[in-house]
């Protein structure tokens, strides 16, 4: 059962769908806008769950056929588009699975809604297949972009929609997730806070995998190690992080943390700030050896690689980059 009560933050999202619901001022175009984790795909549920809601009311009453057939899966007038191609959104899927279904009234509902997850893929031509319909929808159509990177969407599609963008969940209602419900210790809790800096889903990602040891050892190795590390070590690094179940950019974003931890002790001295407290001995030795600009440099090499990884460049070409532009600035 998904529900505005169930959802940890967003508040600011559920109060604007609760007035508009009850104003009856409902857009027929969103884009709900947030990095991958924070929660948009859940979100969206519920806000369909309620629209759909047959009590008509500002929350989902979890008795009526459709909120039991949104618990299943099963409401026949909401459409998740599919995609077969892992990294785009074809202008054939958006014609099939929107434009020549949004024609037809809905089967038992008051809306007819339609949720495009990873917008972000949609190509040019699926954009623009797909503002025809923004443009001038039926009365009864409602449709959803969740999307990662609002960037790559065309702004006459962005103009006619409602851009709603995800904000950081509060920290303290992360760690009470963390603790209170996946019953972490606190050491563990705060460490994994920390690392998704306000998304829950990131949170989660990285409390609940089963290499959740391993990979933190191995991040922290490599950045233990990479000053002498040989070109041959960096090669056997690269396969030995590919067999990580982790998504890649959160294996980055770990490593983003141990240089955070350099700057921090660098500016302030205070290693009761540090997120790897036990290798303050390894993290003081390096804040010593490397300038704010080789700091910045290492930062910016990572971001360009979790840049390259989304546009499909070779894992091991993205890595190795990363990490000789890391031991360049030792």
């Amino acid at each position: 059962m998904i529900e505005f009560s169930e959802i940890i933050g967003h508040e600011d999202i559920i109060q604007h769908f609760k007035r508009s619901i009850e104003m009856g001022k409902v857009s027929q175009g969103y884009i709900i806008n947030g990095e991958e984790g924070s929660g948009k795909k859940t979100l969206t549920r519920a806000i369909i769950k309620t629209l759909e809601c047959e009590e008509g009311g500002t929350e989902p009453c979890c008795k009526c056929k459709s909120c039991k057939q949104m618990d299943t899966d099963n409401q026949p007038d909401v459409t998740w588009v599919t995609h077969d191609k892992p990294n785009v959104i074809s202008v054939e899927e958006i014609r099939d699975q929107v434009n020549k279904d949004i024609t037809i009234k809905p089967y038992s509902s008051r809306y007819k809604i339609y949720v495009i997850d990873d917008a972000q893929l949609l190509n040019a031509n699926a954009q623009n297949a797909l503002l025809k319909t923004i443009e001038e929808p039926p009365e009864y159509a409602i449709i959803f972009l969740l999307t990662s990177n609002i960037d790559k969407i065309l702004p006459t599609i962005i103009s006619r929609c409602i851009v709603l963008n995800i904000k950081p969940v509060r920290e303290r209602d992360v760690l009470d997730y963390l603790m209170n419900e996946l019953k972490l210790p606190k050491e563990k809790a705060d460490f994994c806070m920390d690392f998704a800096q306000g998304n829950l889903g990131k949170a989660i990602r990285l409390a609940t995998s089963e290499e959740y040891k391993e990979i933190i050892e191995d991040v922290t190795g490599i950045l233990r190690r990479i000053p002498d590390m040989t070109v041959d070590d960096i090669i056997f690094a690269i396969k030995n992080m590919n067999h990580h179940k982790l998504k890649i950019s959160d294996y980055i974003d770990l490593m983003m943390m141990w240089y955070r931890d350099i700057l921090m002790l660098k500016i302030t001295g205070n290693a009761g700030r540090l997120m790897f407290k036990e290798y303050y001995t390894d993290i003081r030795k390096q804040s010593a050896h490397i300038s704010y600009e080789g700091i910045e440099n290492v930062l910016k090499a990572m971001d360009k690689a979790k840049i390259r990884l989304e546009a499909n460049v070779n894992f091991d070409v993205a890595m190795e980059l990363m990490l000789l532009t890391i031991k360049e600035n030792k």
